[in-house]
């Protein structure tokens, strides 16, 4: 019996679906029978823009191990990326800062 128990997320990002580029404000959560993933339960996942309207959509399916590895490799790249952005270079940091010092550069 399927549950249809959704959870929201709002979030600010962008998705390529089928058509290209398109931005997504939310994500809907369940865990449930699968409607592709040959699997019995997954954890499906799907980013839609409701500001848009919902009307295009990137969904993934994924096993219960697979979403928990995934929620353990989104945890370290958020820390190693906040690690090596918060020892950036000084150069990048002041080229950054000023469109005409960018500029002398070329």
């Amino acid at each position: 019996m399927c549950s249809y128990i959704v959870e929201k997320a709002k979030l600010v990002g962008s998705a390529k679906g089928p058509s290209g580029w398109m931005r997504v404000d939310t994500a809907n959560v369940y865990y449930d029978h699968p409607f592709h993933a040959p699997l019995d339960h997954a954890l499906g996942i799907d980013f839609i823009c409701e500001a848009d309207g919902g009307r295009e959509r990137v969904a993934v399916e994924l096993s219960r191990q697979s979403a928990l590895d995934l929620i353990d490799a989104i945890k370290a790249a958020l820390a190693s990326g906040d690690a090596a952005h918060a020892q950036a270079p000084q150069e990048c940091v002041t080229l950054a800062a000023s469109q005409a010092d960018v500029a002398r550069l070329f």
